[in-house]
């Protein structure tokens, strides 16, 4: 399991407490200091199963600053590759699926 983190940020630290409560230790990619490629988001999205838009954080300050309000999937794709802090935090990725952990409590889907 790999779990996309920012330990900065409340949510992705409980993802990471329920998980290990769980007896899993995931995999932590810092996504702020090593991005995801556009492939690896472009895969993400399909492991995800969701719209682009529900990858974003749409709150975040940058994605009004970049105009990106009804943007195509290939924008926002290509927002998230170069400003990683628009990425929806955490996500975790098991055997070709994916969670994104809002609530946290949602990483445990993918325990089963």
């Amino acid at each position: 399991m790999i779990l996309w983190h920012n330990p900065r940020c409340s949510k992705s630290r409980e993802a990471l407490a329920l998980l290990e409560a769980n007896g899993v230790t995931p995999e932590l990619r810092r996504y702020l200091e090593e991005p995801p490629s556009l492939a690896e988001l472009r895969a993400a999205q399909v492991a995800l199963g969701v719209p682009v838009i529900d990858m974003m954080r749409v709150k975040e300050a940058a994605f009004a600053q970049r105009g990106l309000r009804g943007a195509d999937d290939a924008t926002l794709l290509q927002a998230m590759a170069e400003e990683p802090k628009l990425i929806e935090r955490p996500v975790l990725f098991a055997k070709g699926r994916a969670v994104i952990g809002r609530p946290p409590e949602k990483v445990l889907d993918l325990l089963g």
